[in-house]
């Protein structure tokens, strides 16, 4: 038998149908992931639900006061060249032109990576970093959590039965900003990272006023820890403190092993990459 296609036209028939459907069905947006999962027999589903013909998924905005608001059906490549983006936040497009190859990036969406949850996706990490927010709408009406909150472990987020992304909201990074995205590949260089670095850098002076380090790809979720990031409040990043909050993050993490290497490997690369890192950007 095969799957039915639903094509809403609105994001409240949406979460109606996917609330009335249950587990047997999902909803369908670039499908980078989706198709070939069902393509490989690993999920079984009795209906997509097409959300590809609802109106505004599609939009690129900035609302002062509140930074940028992506629609979710926004493909990376849309964001990675967008003019606003650029212009705003030219950080972000840098993050997502890393992703794969034109082909996947043309048809993956920002709200499709955030649902699938995937470890090694370059974006969340660098999402999780930019304070970024997803504005979901389900059975309950409307609510907004954090990347952070949505992504709960191997492929499993918080949202719950019916519940939709709507759009992700980055906000306007404070002035005195620097961002870094670095990332390990040790297969193809369109596979997925075995490891990344995000670095949020803000100064005041030649002094940390604030620092964000969350590293992606080496665990069930983006790693993130604030006790070892306020070691350089009010420091100068030196090479010293840049080397012990390396050693710090590449003993805290919990990584994997996996195909792209194993968790001792992933545990040197990322002390080797986040010192490097922490180095430039201070420089």
């Amino acid at each position: 038998m095969g799957v039915e296609l639903l094509r809403p036209a609105s994001l409240q028939e949406a979460v109606d149908s996917l609330s009335t459907l249950g587990e047997r069905a999902r909803p369908l947006a670039g499908g980078t992931a989706l198709v070939l999962l069902l393509g490989q027999g690993l999920l079984s589903l009795d209906c997509l639900v097409d959300l590809r013909h609802i109106p505004g998924l599609d939009k690129i905005e900035h609302e002062p006061g509140t930074g940028l608001a992506l629609g979710a059906l926004v493909s990376h490549r849309a964001l990675e060249r967008s003019p606003l983006v650029r212009a705003q936040l030219p950080f972000l497009a840098e993050v997502f032109h890393h992703v794969a190859n034109v082909r996947v990036r043309n048809q993956a969406t920002v709200g499709g990576v955030l649902a699938e949850a995937d470890y090694a996706s370059d974006p969340p990490a660098a999402l999780i970093a930019l304070n970024a927010r997803v504005r979901v709408i389900g059975p309950n009406g409307e609510r907004e959590l954090s990347v952070a909150e949505l992504l709960r472990g191997w492929y499993e987020t918080s949202l719950a039965g019916g519940e939709i992304i709507r759009d992700v909201v980055v906000p306007d990074p404070p002035p005195d900003t620097k961002f870094a995205y670095r990332r390990f590949v040790s297969r193809s260089t369109q596979d997925r990272p075995c490891a990344s670095i995000t670095i949020a850098l803000r100064s005041s002076g030649d002094r940390c006023a604030e620092l964000r380090v969350v590293v992606g790809a080496v665990a069930a979720t983006p790693q993130e820890f604030p006790d070892l990031e306020q070691l350089a409040h009010g420091e100068q990043l030196s090479e010293a403190l840049a080397r012990k909050i390396a050693q710090a993050y590449a003993i805290r993490i919990e990584p994997l092993s996996d195909a792209r290497g194993s968790a001792w490997y992933r545990r040197q690369v990322v002390e080797v990459m986040l010192r490097r890192t922490l180095l430039e950007v201070a420089a």
